[in-house]
């Protein structure tokens, strides 16, 4: 069997594209996370939010720096493995990857040592400005990323000159049409991220018997986040799925599994086994004219269909189909675990309740999972293209040896991998040995405050002593 080159280059970014936005998605949502829990106890006085936020700081900081490391490689990959593309479209996408590194990864990187180990060297107010600049951060590399990518879902603002893409309007290129849709979109996803990472382990505690105060008032929150998130996650993906159907009628047809070149009443597929070769479903379970009423607002909307392009014009169908099925699937499951952790906490037996605490301890990885499936859903759904409607994958692969990028690719697995595990290992042992007593926090309002007064003391001693001289 003779390797291909295209399918290796792209198997390859897809792992490590896969690896690498598991961190940022906990890290976006988990620095702002850490930024409100510190407002509150500066706002408060009460130390359990002191709690939180010096405990989840920690693992805050293993997964940035995972998400460090493995981002840098993809930067790379694109000289590498898809060195044409770079030629074609460098001069667009080149600098809002640049734009990223100065606006919000030196901004990150200036502010994340205070935030880190500024406990007892700054003011709380320093501190407290250091770690929201810190999520700041998060917020404008993502604003950066997004709309990369967005761009090359929905190309707008270019021109051809001597067969290169070049910028006629920044404004164009950077507010493409789908990119508010998806930067809110990828924003409240990483929030849902976090608070499901924080409340499956706050209900591992209480499931244990462990630190019961500490699991209750996290558990509790992330409750009120979660109440709140999911259902206004579900509105957004519905309006990113009419901007879908606007502008990339063909994804969206992979999506809900849609064959013919015109489709009216059209089902909404709960399930179904889509066959390129045939180019039809197998064994669909449907609810009649959901899908046209969903996306037209009407029960007999009429939806494009695959057959509307050429075969070598539609993505892998498949796994488009089932990726979304399982965001969708995974987004109802957390709408349903927000509105029965409400009721039980109004009922007033939330953390008696194990058949409930049990499997949302389970819940760590949901959003990560969810967030991995829409990007599937995203970037293979935007094959055969690369720049939507404008640059093929095919014609920018480099021309490298297969077995070489096959090689770079098992090397790539089993490193990953390692670093996974090791990874994983740091987040258990730090959650295992759970959060500092609150006994020990009751004073840091005290001894900030005293330390504050120090050197406000300091520097009138040396103002004093200036004027003598």
């Amino acid at each position: 069997m003779e390797l291909d080159v295209a399918l290796l280059s792209r198997l390859q970014f897809a792992f490590t594209v896969s690896f690498h936005i598991i961190f940022p998605s906990i890290t976006i949502g988990l620095a702002t996370l850490i930024a409100i829990w510190e407002g509150l106890w500066l706002k408060t006085g009460n130390p359990q939010y002191l709690q939180l936020a010096k405990f989840w700081i920690k693992p805050f900081a293993i997964t940035f720096g995972m998400g460090v490391v493995s981002g840098i490689v993809l930067s790379y990959e694109f000289g590498t493995n898809f060195s044409k593309f770079s030629e074609l479209a460098g001069a667009v996408l080149g600098p809002l990857m640049a734009y990223e590194v100065l606006t919000a990864f030196f901004l990150e990187a200036g502010f994340l040592g205070v935030m880190l180990f500024g406990w007892q060297r700054v003011s709380a107010k320093m501190h407290f400005f250091a770690t929201v600049t810190v999520a700041i951060g998060t917020w404008i590399s993502a604003f950066w990323i997004i709309a990369a990518n967005s761009w090359m879902q929905t190309p707008q603002g270019h021109q051809w000159v001597n067969g290169k893409l070049e910028v006629a309007s920044w404004l164009e290129v950077i507010f493409n049409p789908s990119m508010p849709y998806r930067l809110v979109h990828m924003l409240l996803a990483a929030m849902i991220t976090a608070t499901f990472v924080v409340m499956a382990t706050h209900a591992w505690y209480l499931k244990r018997g462990e630190h019961q105060d500490f699991g209750r008032k996290g558990l509790s929150m992330m409750l009120w986040f979660a109440l709140v998130l999911t259902p206004l996650q579900a509105w957004v993906g519905d309006l990113h799925g009419l901007n879908v159907k606007e502008h990339q009628p063909v994804k969206l047809a992979a999506m809900e599994g849609i064959w013919q070149e015109k489709e009216t009443n059209v089902p909404l597929l709960l399930f179904a086994l889509p066959d390129m070769k045939n180019e039809t479903n197998h064994a669909e379970l449907a609810l009649p004219g959901v899908a046209s009423l969903i996306l037209t607002h009407n029960w007999h909307g009429e939806l494009q269909g695959l057959k509307s392009v050429p075969a070598a014009d539609r993505p892998y169908v498949p796994m488009v189909f089932f990726s979304f099925r399982v965001m969708v699937g995974i987004g109802v499951l957390m709408i349903g675990v927000a509105l029965v952790g409400n009721y039980l906490r109004y009922r007033g037996t939330l953390y008696q309740a194990n058949w409930f605490l049990t499997p949302v301890s389970w819940l760590a990885p949901a959003g990560v999972i969810a967030v991995l499936a829409g990007w599937y859903v995203v970037e293979i759904g935007r094959q055969p293209w690369l720049v939507y409607g404008l640059i093929r994958t095919s014609d920018v692969v480099s021309p490298l040896p297969a077995e070489r990028v096959l090689f770079s690719l098992t090397l790539f697995v089993l490193a990953y991998s390692l670093l996974f595990a090791v990874y994983l290992y740091f987040m258990r042992k730090l959650i295992k040995k759970g959060p500092a007593p609150v006994e020990q926090l009751q004073q840091q309002r005290i001894g900030v405050k005293a330390s504050g007064y120090a050197l406000s003391f300091t520097k009138q001693l040396a103002d004093e002593s200036e004027g003598t001289h």
